[in-house]
């Protein structure tokens, strides 16, 4: 099935960019069969490397620019997950699916979900909306990753999304209790609202914002909530 339609789609592309006399036409077809090779998302520079691995010595500029023409016909679509690096990702005619997003290896996963996509028909009719597209993109952490995670860890290694339950406040008696001012104790859930992995992080603690620099940070253990809703 999937052969039979990467045949169309180089036969669509052949039709189309040799009836417009795209330029360097042979060039721009090998990349178009080296991005039909790559399952999943892939950057340019990536694209780069397999043509230079396959033993197609183009210029990068000409890649890029040979991408941005497979978006425009619509053989590829262009994405930028959560301001990361801009990915491309086939765009066969009649598939949508959406994303979920690792927020610590980047591993991006894609699914299809029909109740999901009903879901988000009817919620734009309610509001009076006539749906022409959509994306959906879930972040969160992957099973490989929250197995591989420590049950506690500092409220400075969580990551900016995260919502998690304050487990234990350590430190001496004088960060416990500047802690403990600031509306911190054991048990409150905590939203992570900003956390760079350097400098200041801002949390939200019971609708209050609170910002805490890293030292403090790393006296606040935390872990994942694992009371039902």
């Amino acid at each position: 099935m999937l052969q039979t339609l990467h045949k169309q789609e180089k036969e669509q592309f052949c039709k189309l960019f040799k009836q417009d006399q795209i330029t360097d036409f042979e060039n721009r077809f090998a990349v178009m069969e080296a991005f039909m090779q790559i399952d999943g998302h892939v950057s340019s520079a990536q694209m780069i490397q397999r043509l230079n691995d396959m033993g197609h010595r183009l210029e990068p500029e000409f890649v890029r620019d040979t991408l941005k023409l497979m978006c425009q016909y619509g053989f590829a679509s262009k994405r930028q997950f959560d301001n990361g690096d801009i990915l491309y990702e086939h765009l066969h005619l009649g598939q949508h699916h959406d994303h979920m997003v690792c927020t610590k290896c980047r591993k991006i996963v894609e699914f299809e979900d029909p109740q999901l996509e009903a879901l988000q028909v009817q919620a734009a009719e309610r509001h009076g909306f006539h749906l022409l597209q959509h994306k959906m993109e879930m972040y969160g952490i992957c099973s490989q990753c929250m197995s591989q995670r420590r049950k506690l860890l500092p409220l400075s290694d969580a990551p900016g999304g995260e919502r998690l339950v304050i487990a234990r406040l350590d430190g001496g008696p004088m960060a416990r209790a500047r802690l403990m001012a600031m509306g911190l104790r054991v048990g409150d859930e905590v939203d992570v609202i900003t956390n760079s992995g350097q400098g200041q992080l801002v949390i939200g603690v019971d609708y209050k914002r609170i910002v805490l620099g890293r030292g403090l940070a790393q006296k606040l253990l935390v872990q994942v909530n694992t009371k039902k809703p």
